[in-house]
């Protein structure tokens, strides 16, 4: 299997990020993938789309300068993914989520990037029936990749932990309903719940973008030592699936399911290793 490596500029937010793209460069891998992270990341969307044009050019020049590719732009509307879930409730916030992607296919567009991810929506069982928020995703993943496709960007969505789709079957049946639709994979979200790699594995066809990290029974986010994951095993799945995006070397820095407390950067360092000693 051919396939490049990206790194998250996500991965270290305690940097100024124009620092991160360099560390990211001096890595050696060839791509990153860009977090529009709306209070979170060093890239807030909000910003950004003031002078889109403006803003995603003077990036291109960045990695231009750097030789990095942009692998992704992974579009997040709030640090709490509730208020602007693609399928919430109220139809102003699902039609600012939408302003929100087109924004993100411009600016990916500018950036020199051909793929997109965002959220795939969840469940608002407190104000409506899950098949109700359920048909809402259909809708709005089916409206995001026809406003994809007619930019030439593919569109992967990435099923978490406390989404519409938690579980593999879930997921695979998300993209089922939505013809097009491709996954931007990360096995972490499932194997924290238990899931053996064997159940995630029929995943790999619909995947267009992966993620990869550490992760084990009840830790989203693992060290290398830790990790339970055969990604071994995973690369040939992917490589029989005919898979030709970016490895995604994704570890976050977050107060969130235990994920500050691994040293970002060796373990990235050593996932790095370990693919290209694949």
């Amino acid at each position: 299997m051919n396939f490049k490596l990206a790194c998250a500029d996500f991965t270290f937010p305690l940097l100024p990020h124009g620092r991160v793209l360099e560390l990211i460069s001096f890595l050696d891998v060839e791509g990153v993938d860009i977090g529009l992270f709306e209070g979170r990341s060093h890239l807030w969307p909000s910003k950004e789309f003031e002078d889109l044009e403006g803003a995603a050019s003077r990036l291109k020049k960045q990695l231009d300068d750097l030789g990095l590719e942009p692998a992704d732009v992974y579009l997040q509307m709030a640090p709490d993914l509730a208020p602007y879930a693609i399928n919430h409730p109220d139809e102003s916030r699902r039609e600012h989520a939408r302003d929100w992607f087109i924004k993100a296919l411009k600016y990916a567009s500018v950036l020199g990037s051909r793929h997109v991810s965002a959220l795939p929506g969840m469940p608002f069982e407190d104000e409506e029936p899950f098949d109700v928020s359920r048909a809402k995703c259909i809708d709005e993943l089916r409206w995001r990749v026809d406003q994809a496709d007619k930019h030439g960007i593919v569109f992967g969505t990435e099923a978490h932990v406390g989404s519409i789709a938690p579980t593999p079957e879930e997921a695979g049946a998300l993209v089922n309903d939505v013809p097009g639709l491709t996954l931007t994979l990360d096995y972490c979200h499932f194997t924290c719940n238990g899931t053996p790699d064997d159940r995630i594995e029929p995943l790999a066809e619909f995947a267009s973008h992966f993620h990869v990290r550490g992760a084990a029974n009840g830790r989203l986010q693992a060290s290398f030592k830790d990790n339970v994951i055969d990604y071994k095993r995973v690369v040939d799945a992917l490589d029989e699936a005919g898979y030709s995006g970016y490895i995604g070397l994704e570890y976050v820095w977050i107060d969130w399911e235990h994920c500050n407390e691994c040293d970002n950067l060796s373990e990235t360092i050593l996932y790095r290793d370990f693919f290209r000693g694949l």
